[in-house]
């Protein structure tokens, strides 16, 4: 297992450093997959002297977990006179796609496992589909250009629900997930205090998934249970969901500190 997993850790560096290779001798903006945090890490992880180019990484909204990583040269900057380029600019081959039931009344409550699993029943590669967010009976899936007209016509049914699927218009850069808001008091501003406080679970079982390679701050694999998180920092764990540490308050007559997260729903 092991092996195998070093074997595809060095499939993927291989496959960064040919996108970001490519990108420098083409003078072109090349593209990954969408990449989950792992792979995420990975990149962000990768010595820049290994990369030709630099890169930036979007999932089409702030917040996005799955998100594509665009590798970009230095001639693309020159050429329009820009230290940086907006999304469009850069041109990421995704879309938003809308999934709505054809007959409301009749629609079952779908979650985001019905959805995903519909689409990977069509024999659709994970690596080709971003986030998929849920608004009421409707859901917008992220996809790779190369795959929205084949979902578009094939993607018929959700369960036992008749769906039709649309292209967006607009793009949801700035789309925003529902969060609760979390107040309460910890001991520190640990990775370790911070976790039981937004999932309402013991520190043991918690700690074990940071040692377990399962918590990722803003996309960055974190495995140390004393990491000092900092405002504004986006903690992701697999399985449980993620929120925003925003900012620690005055401290409580037992030298406790207040401090405010928010937990996305």
């Amino acid at each position: 297992m092991k092996e195998n997993q070093t074997k595809e850790l060095k499939l993927l560096e291989s496959r960064f450093i040919e996108l970001s290779r490519t990108a420098y001798q083409r003078e072109i903006i090349t593209y990954s997959d969408f990449l989950n945090l792992n792979e995420q890490n990975i990149l962000h992880t990768l010595p820049k002297e290994a990369l030709y180019t630099g890169y930036l990484s979007f999932g089409g909204y702030d917040l996005a977990e799955r998100q594509m990583a665009a590798f970009i040269p230095d001639a693309l900057y020159l050429r329009y006179g820009k230290k940086s380029l907006s999304e469009d600019e850069i041109g990421y081959p995704f879309s938003v796609l809308s999934v709505i039931p054809l007959n409301r009344k009749f629609a079952e409550v779908l979650s985001h496992r019905d959805y995903l699993g519909a689409l990977l029943n069509l024999g659709i590669e994970r690596s080709k589909l971003g986030d998929i967010l849920i608004t009421g009976d409707e859901a917008l899936v992220f996809a790779h250009n190369d795959m929205c007209d084949f979902i578009s016509s094939e993607l018929t049914r959700v369960r036992h629900t008749m769906v039709r699927v649309s292209r967006k218009e607009r793009a949801l850069k700035d789309y925003s997930p529902d969060f609760e808001e979390i107040r309460g008091t910890v001991a520190s501003v640990r990775l370790d205090s911070l976790l039981p406080l937004a999932f309402s679970s013991s520190r043991t079982r918690l700690s074990g998934l940071i040692e377990g390679a399962k918590v990722f701050v803003n996309g960055r694999l974190v495995t140390s249970n004393g990491y000092q998180v900092q405002e504004g920092d986006i903690i992701s764990v697999r399985g449980m969901g993620k929120f925003r540490y925003d900012g620690a308050g005055q401290r409580t007559r037992k030298n406790r500190i207040y401090v405010v997260i928010h937990k996305y729903v």
